[in-house]
């Protein structure tokens, strides 16, 4: 079922039904104190953002940990601001936020890039059966070269894999040193890769992949089934969707715009249970 305005004020009409949705996502399954060791239930503590054990008063904060910690905004602005940025296809600007809410700017930004923490972390670390990977440049509009080796422009990492997961990640330099390590750490090995002609992959067949590749410089884009138009699809989206909603991100902060995006990729098939993807994020290992 789509997951509209009207279903989020439903669910969560107060500050006290936020707090509960986080106290049972951190602390549902919790029947035993870890205090006095008597199975218990924990009850809300009145006036203050926590639980407290029914025996000996031991107490739990549900947001202690998640990136509400500290925070003096109201919790249900929080899901508000969550609700928007997994709402819309191109997310949401601090602008908009520091609109809607009536907060300062800074707020605004520190919220919605918490919240981008939070999106990045749930994104797959392993990827394996036919991988895609490929790069692209992030940044203003700049005379000179384009692609690559353009000046002012931070280059992005990607790896999708077909019909599945998408790691991205921004980069110093597109070299064989940089590019290795991190599709090491991601792409399981054995698995297959296509890439484009980029020098920096041809130590992909030994170092235990089945490397093949498309000459872009020569007009060809698919040799069979070795193409990376999945990842380029990415790439026209997250530039899109920067442009557009953004305008500019700075080359120190472009990492978590990147996992948002990846996120948005990730959970594609299912938009509508991105809001609930990014609350799960914050339940207790």
């Amino acid at each position: 079922m789509k997951f509209t305005i009207n279903n989020f004020r439903e669910r969560f009409p107060t500050e006290e039904s936020c707090l509960e949705e986080l106290m049972k996502l951190r602390y549902g399954s919790v029947t035993k104190c870890p205090d006095c060791d008597k199975n218990t239930k924990f009850h809300r503590v009145r006036n203050r953002k926590c639980y407290e054990c029914q025996w000996c008063g031991y107490q739990v904060y549900p947001m202690q940990g998640t990136i509400f910690e500290k925070t003096t905004t109201p919790l249900s602005d929080w899901f508000y601001v969550i609700y928007l940025i997994t709402a819309t296809r191109s997310g949401v600007s601090a602008k908009e936020v520091q609109r809607q809410l009536g907060v300062t700017y800074k707020t605004a930004w520190r919220m919605c890039h918490q919240i981008r923490l939070l999106m990045d972390s749930q994104n797959p670390n392993a990827l394996s059966g036919h991988v895609e990977i490929d790069e692209t440049y992030i940044g203003g509009v700049h005379k000179g070269k384009r692609g690559r080796g353009a000046e002012g422009k931070t280059p992005v990492l990607g790896m999708a894999e077909r019909n599945g997961h998408i790691k991205a990640l921004a980069i110093k330099d597109v070299r064989k040193n940089t590019i290795m390590p991190h599709i090491s750490q991601t792409v399981k090995k054995g698995s297959k890769i296509s890439t484009d002609e980029l020098r920096s992959y041809n130590a992909l067949n030994d170092s235990g992949y089945q490397h093949s590749c498309v000459c872009h410089a020569a007009k060809q884009y698919v040799n069979g089934e070795t193409h990376t138009q999945s990842i380029e699809g990415f790439w026209s989206r997250l530039k899109l969707s920067i442009h557009g909603t953004h305008v500019w991100v700075s080359r120190k902060h472009l990492n978590k715009y990147v996992g948002e995006f990846a996120f948005r990729y990730n959970n594609r098939k299912n938009p509508d249970s991105m809001f609930e993807a990014v609350l799960s994020g914050m339940r207790q290992v």
